[in-house]
């Protein structure tokens, strides 16, 4: 019995990421930090570190304060190269 291998979407493969927006000032465009961390591999110490990454915001939707999940897209302008999916959370 033979199986048929499994052919994956190239879409399906795009990075996603949640963070927080920081800045909505521009049109349709929200600036997102995104922290991580990691052990570092001499010195077994967790690093934390925080990216920004400019998003395209079609509705103007998500404000300052928004915990936001942000996927990777063609690029849109010299800076933006991720785009908003959905608002996880509401600023208070």
């Amino acid at each position: 019995m033979e199986t048929e291998p499994v052919m994956t979407d190239q879409r399906g493969r795009r990075k996603t990421r949640v963070g927080v927006v920081i800045s909505d000032a521009r049109d349709k465009t929200v600036t997102v930090e995104v922290p991580t961390q990691f052990k570092h591999p001499r010195y077994d110490k967790i690093v934390r570190q925080t990216s920004q990454f400019h998003a395209h915001d079609e509705g103007n939707d998500a404000k300052r304060g928004d915990t936001v999940r942000i996927m990777e897209t063609r690029p849109i302008s010299k800076q933006k190269r991720w785009r908003v999916t959905e608002i996880v959370e509401r600023a208070r």
